[in-house]
């Protein structure tokens, strides 16, 4: 029978707010056996740029990475914010070791092909080192990691943490149950922003699909459930989106195959 794993993705909003930031971090640190936690910093990251003369340049929410650029994120997510969460949840008694995919050689990437756009020093994950990390988490460690990755060749690249959260799982099915949870600022996927009572319980592809299509799922969200999906597919053995709050109540978006459940989906 396989161990469990919890592998917990927390959002920029998160990262931005130091009270919600530790009792998103005290919920981690309570989860039962193994964890490991993904984590970006781009509202960080964009600030630092700004206060560099460095403005930030997005194509449909995703960030373009030039040369300047990539020493920010570099700074931000694996100095600053990582090393953040990492005495963080030492102090709530959560042995975590901070990584870059660069440290183990545990996420090589490659620098993603200019095609229409060319978003710079971003980079596409091709492997994760799974013996590394299954050697941490079995010697009672929490990999705590950023989103900076590497080539193998000797430069770092900024990977997607959405991205990065989906592929971990995808890789750590084989060794574990991996039970995947994004967690940002909303209870869970909402037909309206404004409205709490609109979490959506359970979405399976087609209902995200018609969403999608009808401009209910938009924007940020959309890349972030594309993962998801990817990794449900591909065998983790839950997907949950919502808040500290919803997923520590069970009331988080599920994702799931089908939606023929007899209580109502919102």
């Amino acid at each position: 029978m396989k161990k469990t794993l919890h592998l917990f993705k927390i959002g920029g909003a998160i990262l931005e707010d130091n009270k919600e930031l530790e009792e998103t971090l005290a919920f981690f640190s309570n989860l039962p056996g193994r964890k490991l936690l993904v984590h970006g910093g781009g509202r960080r990251a964009s600030r630092m740029s700004r206060q560099l003369g460095i403005e930030p340049k997005l194509h449909e929410g995703r960030r373009i990475t030039d040369a300047a650029t990539l020493e920010v994120v570099v700074m931000v997510y694996a100095g600053l914010e990582n090393k953040k969460v990492v005495s963080m949840l030492q102090a709530l008694g959560c042995n975590a070791i901070g990584l870059s995919g660069a440290d183990g050689n545990v996420i090589l990437a490659a620098k993603r092909p200019v095609k229409d756009i060319d978003y710079g020093y971003v980079g596409d994950v091709k492997t994760i080192n799974t013996q590394s990390l299954a050697a941490l988490l079995e010697a009672g460690m929490t990999p705590a990691l950023c989103a900076i990755t590497h080539d193998g060749k000797g430069q770092l690249l900024n990977t997607n943490a959405d991205t990065i959260a989906a592929e971990l799982a995808i890789a750590l099915t084989a060794q574990y149950q991996a039970n995947l949870y994004y967690c940002f600022e909303k209870p869970g996927v909402m037909t309206d922003l404004d409205n709490t009572d609109s979490v959506i319980r359970f979405l399976d592809p087609e209902l995200y699909a018609a969403y999608r299509q009808q401009g209910i799922i938009a924007e940020g969200m959309i890349p972030k459930l594309d993962n998801a999906f990817r990794a449900l597919k591909a065998g983790a053995a839950s997907v949950q989106v919502g808040d500290r709050k919803s997923l520590a109540l069970g009331r988080a978006t599920q994702l799931v195959w089908t939606t023929d459940f007899p209580e109502s989906n919102i």
